[in-house]
């Protein structure tokens, strides 16, 4: 018997949830959607990243986003997630992955040319056993390769039924005006989405990035909009908890840095705002990335599915006073 035939997922998993559409698409996106960069595969193991998928389903989470590269060893984030994803209704799902960034040894385990992209998604549906992702992204720019050809090899990827749709991620938007012009010039695939880093520590995106992905129609699905934890309470104190991210995962000089110095007195007085609207610095931050309509998705990790519970929380307050925006403007000042 099927873990699916044994759990019996919320029926009114879609009661709650606020669903966007993604650009001008016809693909709708929770809020909240559910990585797995540093968590499933990698410092959390099976056991607990099912117990996190089932309860991110259950809140009406259906959109699941991993890359080739995630977990330890490279590739184990997609074999966990595919072996949960098999005992839950596909159909109902988004699963997205991504290549780009260093894989396997050789010439052809990273970057974006057409080698590199197809092998690449080729070992995925492996590692996932799906037919098919639902979102391939190229990861990162490529230096070397043309975007005709990248852009020409998402566009055979879709043509093969391998993906339906596709996006690229960290891409300036100088960048991804160019791979636009390149799609419609060619005829190709067009970008559905775009994933950059975008969180209350870092606000590049809204002077070189936003303007582009709206005049394009193209939706967006932030990354580490909790800055990999620092916007969450557990790192206001002056110890780091054993059992959080940066204590399992990250080196001496990134604890220190979580605990010390100008960006912990910014977090603690971000916190003070989200304590006066109610919410956690977590539930906020989120908030936050969500006030802008350019943002389809926020794109969380969780090592326990209540953090899921206190992310989606998030979504009963996204609404901003002028005040409180000038604020935290005046914390973190806009990036220009």
């Amino acid at each position: 018997m099927s873990e699916q035939e044994t759990y019996q997922f919320a029926e009114q998993r879609y009661d709650t949830m606020l669903y966007r559409r993604t650009g001008r698409s016809g693909l709708m996106l929770p809020a909240i959607s559910l990585g797995a960069w540093e968590t499933f595969g990698g410092y959390r193991g099976e056991e607990i990243a099912r117990a996190c998928l089932y309860k991110a389903f259950d809140l009406g989470i259906t959109h699941f986003d991993i890359a080739n590269n995630y977990g330890r060893p490279p590739g184990n984030a997609e074999r966990i997630v595919g072996k949960i994803v098999k005992d839950m209704p596909r159909d109902e799902l988004i699963i997205s992955s991504k290549a780009g960034y260093h894989m396997w040894e050789g010439p052809y385990g990273e970057w974006l040319s057409k080698k590199s992209l197809v092998a690449s998604l080729d070992q995925s549906l492996k590692r996932l056993d799906l037919d098919y992702v639902d979102i391939f992204y190229a990861h990162r720019p490529d230096p070397h390769t043309p975007l005709e050809e990248t852009m020409a090899a998402l566009d055979l990827i879709v043509k093969q039924g391998k993906a339906l749709y596709v996006g690229v991620s960290n891409f300036p938007g100088d960048h991804l005006e160019q791979a636009v012009q390149v799609t419609k010039q060619m005829g190709l695939t067009p970008i559905t989405i775009h994933q950059p880093r975008y969180n209350l520590l870092e606000r590049r995106c809204e002077h070189n990035l936003f303007d582009h992905t709206a005049r394009n129609g193209i939706g967006v699905i932030t990354f580490s909009p909790l800055a990999q934890g620092l916007l969450s309470n557990k790192y206001l104190g002056d110890t780091i908890p054993d059992d959080s991210r940066a204590a399992a995962w990250w080196g001496r000089k990134s604890n220190e840095d979580v605990v010390q110095g100008e960006k912990l007195d910014k977090i603690r007085r971000l916190n003070k705002i989200a304590k006066e609207r109610g919410q956690t610095l977590a539930q906020m931050a989120l908030a936050w990335n969500l006030r802008l309509p350019a943002v389809t998705s926020v794109l969380i990790g969780a090592s326990k599915p209540e953090q899921i519970e206190e992310n989606v929380d998030a979504l009963k307050n996204l609404e901003f006073s002028e005040e409180e925006l000038k604020a935290i403007d005046e914390i973190v000042p806009r990036a220009f």
